[in-house]
Order: structure tokens, then C-alpha cells, then sequence
């Protein structure tokens, strides 16, 4: 409770960097000689601390509070620890400050640096009357009023640092010096320190890695299938082997060092491989990985399924060649009901049965054209008594259908007349006009294949 303070040889601070870490700082001592004192910070500690009686801490309190008095000069009290106070102390201390004259309380926290500020202007208000009165903002309030101020310069911040760092491999000294003109960087570290600012960088920096990582990781998981089919392209070599012996079957393969990378330094995203923009190739230890076992089963289930639908696409193929009611010219809508309580119906996609039934359709229809060619030649006698333009008329179209319409050949085209009278017709031309561009062999006329082999 003196007025006149010595000082001599005590060092100065600045910031709570300095706290522990003296030598690393620049180190000046505050003036010789007595300094004056104006006013006093009576400070309570509202914590409950070990082994400590705070109604005997107030006691001892009152007692300095009453030494103060005697000096005339202002006092604040001022209430420590508001983070961890004991609501009761809090009370005790306000009533306390309330039975003597014009004794003001401030509520304060220096570990979140709530009011700490406030305190001291509130003694200065006091000890320079010219000054406007502070207004005494309660520890509640003003902790969220703190919060939200760290938290906007904690976002102002973090874009400052999301702007200037754009790669992990960035050191904390080297950006420091590059952010410390900003004044995003130089708040945030005016209301948190330069250790939190650090942390904030380091854990921008630690998922710049990550997101690094994780793409390089899913380029690996990418080009794994490819690789996997260009390698094990057969179910047989793989069906029935442990990973272990796969693994070793991959190692064995002529290609397998153009897709993979067997690494000294695993797992592949602590060593340097991570890094290497030139090299692609899928770090071999990557396969242990849940994501990539599940790649691989995928590989096995894809081959499974490739060689369940081409057994379901031959005995499509089978069922197709071997059913009466598939005949030449039939719809792909008719003949379905046919075939869709078969084993097989659940397996393939619709144009994939589209496909199938449309070849196939072309073969019957192929060969029932040159059946009915046949059938033509035989009853050749038929094409005789036309007129000489060789075109028949209605009455001899008839007699012709009529003669041939018992024969299964001619049956077969009944989904198909207009087809089938085509045929009919290209006949009679050819009977009347016999050359090899007229000739039902087509392509494969003899005329035609003799002037070949001649003209070879």
C-alpha cells in the first residue's frame, strides 16, 4: 500500500510470449528510482483454491482495503479468475465493495483477458476525473463480447493464412515474416498470441497434407481397377487365392512394375511418394488398405459376373436355337413371353437380349431365304407358262401359292410375305433373265467368282 514504488533492476513485459521465455526476447528494465503511485487494483481471486478459506482471504482483503484507504488514493477491486469463479466468492466480494463508498468491482479474467483492459481504465477514470466514466461491463458479457471479437479475427486470420499458404510443405518462420504487416495477422495475435496464430497455421498446413494425400489417394484407387484388369484379367488364376497369394501373383507378373511401385518407406503417405508428381504408379503396400481389398473384390465380383452372363448368354443362344416358337420374322415382343420364366431372364439387360435375339433372328431368316430359294429351283416347272415381260399375274401368283403353300419352307416365311414375295419375283427375273446379277448365289455366283479369279 506505499505510493512510492522501487523498480529497480525488474524487467518490462510486453507480451505473454515473454512469460518463461525471457532469454528469447529483447530484455528492458524498467527506470531506477521510485516511481509514484497513483491509484491502486485491489485483486480478489474468486477461484476456489487449495486448502484456502475465502472468508479469510476477504478478511485479509478488507484489512489491505482498509491500508489503501489511508493513502487517499482511488482503488478498483478487482475480481481474478472469473473463468473458474465460485459464484458464491463473486457475491461475497460484490457485497463486500458495496458497504464502502463508491468502491467499483470488476469482474475480469487475464488466462481469457476479459476486462483486464477495463480494469485499468477504470482506475484511470478515477485517478484523471476529465475522463468520461467507464461503464462497468458484467464477466459474462463481456466474455461473449471477447469471444466474438477473437472469433471474427480467428476468421479474418484463417483467410489470411488460407490465402498466403497454398502448400504443406510451407515453414512457419517463412510465413510469419509474410504475414506480419497484414493486420488480420497482427489482431489475432494482439487478442490470442503468437502460439495460438502458430497452431492455427500448423493445422492449415497439417490439411493442405491431408487434402494432398487424399488426392493422390484416390487417383492411386482410380488407376487400381485398370490395373487389376490389364494384370488378372482371368477368374481362373484368382478365384480361389488368399489375398496374400494374389498379392504375390500381381509381384509375379512381366507388367506389374508399370502399374505398381514397391516402396522402402511404408505406409506410401509418411515417405517421400507421397510427393512425387512424376511418378503415378499405385504404391504396392496401398493394397492393404480396406478401400483398395475392396477394389479387389469388386475385380473378382466383376469377373464372376462377366462369366455368369456370357454362360447366360449362351444358354439364351441355346434356348433361342432350340424353341419351336421362335420362328423366322417373329418380334422380340412376342417371343419374350416365351423365354421370361427361364433361369437366365434375370441375368442379362433387355438390349443385351435385343441384341442376341436380333442375330439370331438374321440366321433363321438367312437360312429360311435359302431354303426357299431351294424350294423355288425344285418346282422350277412352276415359273415356265409366264408371259415374256416375265411379270405374273394375280391369278398365276396365286396357283404358285397355292401349289407351294404345304411346304414348310414356304411356311416358314408366313411373318414375312412381303419378303417372301420378293423372292418370288427376283425368280421369275431370274428364270427370264438368267446373269450373274440376277443369280440367288449373289456374291457367291460362279460367273461372277470365275471373272474374279480371271481379272486376278
Amino acid at each position: 500500500a506505499a505510493t512510492k514504488l522501487a523498480s529497480a533492476e525488474k524487467l518490462m513485459y510486453f507480451c505473454t510470449d515473454q512469460l518463461g521465455l525471457e532469454q528469447d526476447f529483447e530484455q528492458k528494465q524498467m527506470p531506477d528510482g521510485k516511481l509514484p503511485v497513483d491509484g491502486f487494483l485491489l485483486c480478489v481471486d474468486v477461484s476456489r483454491g487449495m486448502n484456502r478459506n475465502f472468508d479469510e482471504q476477504l478478511k485479509f482483503v478488507s484489512n489491505l482495503y482498509n491500508q489503501l484507504a489511508k493513502t487517499k488514493k482511488p482503488a478498483v477491486v478487482v475480481l481474478t479468475k472469473c473463468d473458474e469463479g465460485v459464484e458464491r466468492y463473486i457475491r461475497d466480494a460484490h457485497a463486500f465493495a458495496l458497504g464502502k463508498k463508491n468502491l467499483q468491482v470488476v469482474e475480469t479474467s487475464a488466462r481469457s483477458n476479459v476486462n483486464v483492459e477495463l480494469a485499468f481504465g477504470t482506475l484511470v477514470q478515477l485517478v484523471d476525473r476529465s475522463r468520461g466514466k467507464a461503464k462497468i461491463i458484467p464477466y459474462f458479457e463481456a466474455l461473449k463480447q471477447q469471444s466474438q471479437q477473437i472469433a471474427a479475427a480467428k476468421d479474418k486470420y484463417e483467410w489470411l493464412v488460407g490465402r498466403i499458404v497454398k502448400s504443406h510443405h510451407e515453414a512457419w518462420p517463412n510465413v510469419c515474416r509474410k504475414m506480419q504487416p497484414a493486420p488480420e495477422y497482427q489482431d489475432y495475435v494482439y487478442l490470442e498470441g503468437t502460439q495460438k496464430a502458430k497452431k492455427l497455421f500448423l493445422q492449415h498446413v497439417q490439411r493442405l497434407k491431408q487434402e494432398h494425400v487424399e488426392r493422390r489417394r484416390k487417383a492411386y484407387l482410380a488407376l487400381l481397377p485398370q490395373a487389376l484388369d490389364a494384370l488378372v484379367p482371368d477368374l481362373d488364376e484368382i478365384d480361389h487365392l488368399s489375398r496374400a497369394k494374389a498379392e504375390k501373383l500381381l509381384e509375379a507378373k512381366p507388367d506389374f512394375l508399370k502399374w505398381f511401385v514397391v516402396l522402402e518407406e511404408t505406409p506410401w503417405d509418411a515417405g517421400g511418394h507421397v510427393d512425387a508428381a512424376d511418378n503415378e504408379r499405385i504404391p504396392f503396400d496401398l493394397l492393404e488398405t480396406p478401400a483398395a481389398e475392396q477394389l479387389y473384390e469388386a475385380h473378382l465380383e466383376k469377373l464372376r459376373a462377366e462369366r455368369k452372363r456370357a454362360e447366360m448368354r449362351r444358354a439364351f443362344r441355346e434356348n433361342l436355337e432350340s424353341s419351336p416358337f421362335v420362328t423366322p420374322g417373329k418380334p422380340w415382343e412376342e417371343a419374350r413371353s416365351f423365354i421370361m420364366n427361364e433361369d437366365f431372364y434375370q441375368w442379362l439387360e433387355e438390349p443385351v437380349y435385343m441384341e442376341i435375339y436380333g442375330k439370331h433372328q438374321k440366321q433363321l431368316i438367312d437360312k429360311a431365304k435359302e431354303d426357299f430359294q431351294e424350294l423355288l429351283l425344285e418346282y422350277s416347272e412352276l415359273f415356265y407358262e409366264l408371259e415374256l415381260d416375265a411379270k405374273p399375274s394375280k391369278e398365276k401368283m396365286g396357283v404358285i401359292q397355292e401349289v407351294l403353300g404345304e411346304e414348310q419352307r414356304f411356311k416358314a416365311l408366313q411373318k414375312l410375305q412381303a419378303e417372301r414375295d420378293a423372292l418370288v419375283l427376283k425368280h421369275i427375273h431370274f428364270v427370264y433373265h438368267p446373269t450373274k446379277e440376277t443369280c440367288p448365289s449373289c456374291a457367291a455366283c460362279v460367273d461372277a467368282r470365275v471373272e474374279q479369279l480371271l481379272g486376278s
